[in-house]
């Protein structure tokens, strides 16, 4: 459903700047050879996409303004430091939504696989197209992945713990394996905890969660989202208050929590960590980007592959 709602927005981008170049076209046509007119008109057509980008470029920055109202105690940046924090945010949000959520990852079995299987969990409004990037290195180490899609994207986390557990059942009989690492980004943590809560810990060595909110979000953009989800995320929920009552404290210690100070989505920062966690803190990062950032993909990948030494020691 959502590379479906990918593809309606994608198409809504290319008839704004459509309808750009058209008033450009209609207002602005100067008198000149047959080239030159085509010429102008590629010109148009140049600015119609530019507009969009802007406007995408103006919608990111926005919300590092909310954020930063909502924790006023995030370290300061310089500006150059602000710009490239923008910038990688800006830069991950285009191209998972405009190319990696068209390509969903699936179930990856690369040659040769060894360690334990990797089931990667997708955030809130995104499929498994956002993992690409770990996708890759996961590839390259051999090591046998899948990227669950959780459907309907609106519904309640609780409801996301059984398709869970039949993607760990899946890939545990695609492997041969008893147990695999989850990974997942924002949303993806808590449905892992909501997983363990219902099935347990017996078929998880571990668990690594990115900007995901455990202790929920008060950013004020995200009280406007659609879905039963997004009012289970808001800060201090009714929904996260049961989650934690219900979890066994033992469940906590399978977890590395890695969350960026500069935070663009969760706030105040501090709502991603989990007591009784591991916690890995970065700064600079934005939230989409905290998936896909070259300082925080090694961090995972030295995380699983941790996960499965301590498997194999056992």
């Amino acid at each position: 459903m959502i590379r479906r709602v990918v593809f309606l927005l994608l198409g809504l981008q290319l008839i704004t700047a459509l309808i750009v170049a058209a008033t450009l076209h209609r207002y602005w046509q100067p008198a000149g050879p047959l080239y030159w007119l085509a010429l102008l008109d590629l010109f148009y057509l140049v600015c119609g996409a530019a507009v969009v980008l802007l406007v995408r470029l103006l919608i990111s920055a926005n919300n590092f303004r909310l954020s930063l109202r909502d924790q006023p105690g995030a370290p300061r940046l310089s500006l150059a430091q602000g710009a490239l924090l923008l910038a990688h945010e800006y830069w991950a949000n285009l191209q998972t939504t405009s190319y990696d959520m068209l390509h969903p990852i699936g179930l990856q079995l690369p040659a040769g696989q060894h360690g334990l299987p990797v089931l990667l969990i997708h955030g809130y409004g995104c499929n498994s197209g956002y993992w690409r990037p770990l996708s890759a290195l996961l590839c390259q180490a051999q090591v046998a992945h899948y990227g669950i899609d959780l459907e309907p994207p609106g519904a309640s986390i609780d409801d996301f713990a059984p398709q869970l557990h039949s993607a760990i059942e899946r890939l545990c009989h695609a492997t041969g394996q008893s147990q695999v690492v989850l990974v997942g980004h924002s949303m993806g943590g808590l449905v892992a905890r909501a997983y363990l809560r219902r099935y347990g810990a017996t078929a998880v060595a571990r668990v690594i969660t990115l900007g995901t909110p455990h202790q929920g979000t008060a950013l004020s953009l995200a009280k406007y989202g659609p879905g039963q989800n997004v009012r289970q995320m808001l800060y201090d929920s009714d929904w996260l208050r049961t989650l934690a009552a219900g979890e066994a404290n033992s469940q906590r210690e399978l977890f590395s929590t890695m969350y960026t100070l500069h935070d663009n989505i969760v706030a105040p920062a501090q709502s991603a960590q989990l007591l009784g966690a591991q916690q890995r803190v970065f700064a600079g990062i934005g939230h989409v980007a905290l998936g896909r950032h070259p300082e925080t993909l090694p961090c995972v990948m030295d995380e699983i592959l941790a996960a499965s030494r301590s498997a194999c020691r056992l």
